[in-house]
C-alpha cells in the first residue's frame, strides 16, 4: 500500500492542514488513520483532512510525502477520486439529486427491515419477484426478528440501523429494497453514521409509506435521488402492471419517462411547474419537521399520500407542515392514494381548504401509496407537471 501525504498547505479554521490519501485503496487507508489516531470523521470523500501539527509524524509512520499536485494526479489515475458533482454529499433543498445507476440482470438487492414486523410468507413472495426479474437478493439478518416488549418494531433500534448500513456499505449491492413500512424507521435513521454511509457507490433505494423518512435523510444528508415504490412484502401481491412499472423504472428508466398520463386524474389547480420532485407519506413528512434529516419542498413538486388517517389527523398534519414552512417554495402538488382516510368529500373538503389556497398547479387522484397498483415515482428528479393535461413527465430519465 501506498499512503500519500501532501505538505501542510491549506488554511482553515484558524489552522493549516494536509492531505493524507492512498493511491490503492480506501479501506487501506482508513487502517492506517485508525492505526495513527485519526478520526474517521476527518475523511472527506478519498482524503484525511490532517492538520500540519500531525504531519510529521504521519511521515514517520510511513505516508509518503508527494506534492498536492502529484497527490490528486495518483487519485485520479488509480481511480479513487470522484467529483463532488458524482459523490454522495448534502444538496441544497430544491436540487436535483444524484442519479444511482441503473440495475442490471446479476445484481444483487439486499433487503432490510428498518420499521415493522416482516411476514416471513409475504417476504418470500416479493422477494421471488425481485428473482424473477434476473437479480439476486439477500436478506439482512434481522430482517424477521420482532422487538420485545415493543413488537411494533423489526428487532432492535440498533440492530435495524446496524442491518441497513451493512446493506448500503456492501460494495456487491446495487440497490436496496426495503421488507416493509408500518414504524420504526425514524427511531434508526439518528443510528447511521452517515459520513459513512457517503463513501459507499450511490445505490438505489427502494420503498415507499414508513420509508419515507429513509427517503428524506438520504436526500438530505447523501443528495441521493430513491425510488418510491413497493416494499419488498408488498411487491408479492402488487399488479402486473404496477410490478412492471418499477422494474421498468429499476432496469430501462429511459422507457418510464411518463408517470402519470391524465387516466383518472383531476386538475384542482390550473397550470404549469417544473422542480424536483419531494415527498412521500404525509404523516412521516410531519414527524420529520425538525429534525436533521427532514427535506423540504422549496422549489418542488410535492408528492403527497398517506393511510389510514381520519379527516381530523390529517387536516392536522397538512396544518403542521404548512406552519412549520415545508410548503414555504412549493411549486406543485400531485396528490396520490388517501386509503382509508375517511370519505372521499371529507378528503377532499381538507385539500380544498387547506392546499388549493397555495395557488400552485395541483392535480389529484394519482394512484401513488398503500396501493396494489402503485405507480413508481423517483423522488429528487426534475420533471414537468402540467395541471391542465393531468400529466406527469421526468425531465430525465430517473437512473443513470
Amino acid at each position: 500500500m501506498t499512503v500519500l501525504i501532501d505538505p501542510p498547505a491549506w488554511p482553515a479554521r484558524g489552522r493549516v492542514w494536509c492531505h493524507l490519501a492512498s493511491d490503492v485503496s480506501v479501506k487501506e487507508l482508513h487502517v492506517f488513520a485508525a492505526r495513527n489516531g485519526l478520526p474517521r470523521r476527518a475523511f472527506e470523500r478519498d482524503h484525511y483532512d490532517v492538520p500540519e501539527d500531525a504531519y510529521a509524524a504521519l511521515v514517520a509512520a510511513g505516508a509518503c510525502p508527494v506534492s498536492s499536485r502529484e497527490l490528486v494526479a495518483r487519485l485520479w489515475e488509480a481511480g479513487l477520486r470522484r467529483r463532488k458533482s458524482e459523490s454522495m454529499a448534502p444538496r441544497r433543498p430544491g436540487a436535483e439529486l444524484l442519479r444511482p445507476r441503473r440495475l442490471v440482470e446479476g445484481d444483487l438487492v439486499a433487503v432490510p427491515a428498518p420499521a415493522g414486523p416482516v411476514p416471513a410468507d409475504r417476504l418470500e413472495a416479493g422477494l421471488d419477484r425481485l428473482r424473477s426479474w434476473g437479480l439476486r437478493v439477500s436478506t439482512a439478518p434481522h430482517v424477521l426478528d420482532v422487538a420485545r416488549p415493543l413488537d411494533y418494531l423489526a428487532g432492535s433500534d440498533a440492530d435495524r440501523a446496524a442491518d441497513f448500513a451493512a446493506c448500503w456499505l456492501d460494495p456487491e449491492v446495487a440497490a436496496v429494497m426495503l421488507a416493509r413500512g408500518g414504524y420504526g424507521t425514524q427511531r434508526m435513521v439518528g443510528l447511521l453514521d452517515w459520513r459513512r454511509l457517503a463513501e459507499a457507490v450511490p445505490k438505489v433505494l427502494v420503498g415507499f409509506s414508513d420509508a419515507t423518512a429513509l427517503h428524506q435523510a438520504v436526500a438530505s444528508r447523501l443528495g441521493l435521488a430513491t425510488v418510491h415504490s413497493h416494499v419488498v412484502t408488498s411487491l408479492g401481491s402488487a399488479t402486473e402492471a404496477s410490478a412492471e412499472g418499477l422494474r421498468r423504472l429499476l432496469f430501462e428508466p429511459d422507457t418510464a419517462i411518463e408517470l402519470v398520463d391524465g387516466v383518472g386524474v383531476t386538475t384542482l389547480v390550473a397550470g404549469r411547474a417544473e422542480g424536483v420532485l419531494v415527498g412521500g407519506n404525509i404523516s412521516t413528512l410531519a414527524a420529520d419537521i425538525g429534525t436533521a434529516t427532514g427535506r423540504p419542498t422549496t422549489g418542488g413538486i410535492a408528492v403527497l399520500e398517506d393511510v389510514t388517517e381520519e379527516g381530523y389527523r390529517l387536516d392536522r398534519l397538512i396544518t403542521h407542515l404548512l406552519r412549520s414552512g415545508w410548503f414555504d417554495g412549493v411549486r406543485g402538488i400531485v396528490l396520490g392514494c388517501f386509503t382509508d382516510c375517511g370519505a372521499t368529500e371529507l378528503v377532499d373538503a381538507i385539500v380544498e381548504d387547506l392546499l388549493v389556497p397555495l395557488g400552485v398547479p395541483m392535480i389529484s387522484g394519482v394512484d401513488i401509496g398503500h396501493s396494489p397498483s402503485t405507480l413508481s415515482v423517483p423522488l429528487g428528479i426534475r420533471s414537468h407537471l402540467n395541471a391542465d393535461s393531468r400529466s406527469l413527465v421526468l425531465l430525465q430519465p430517473a437512473l443513470r
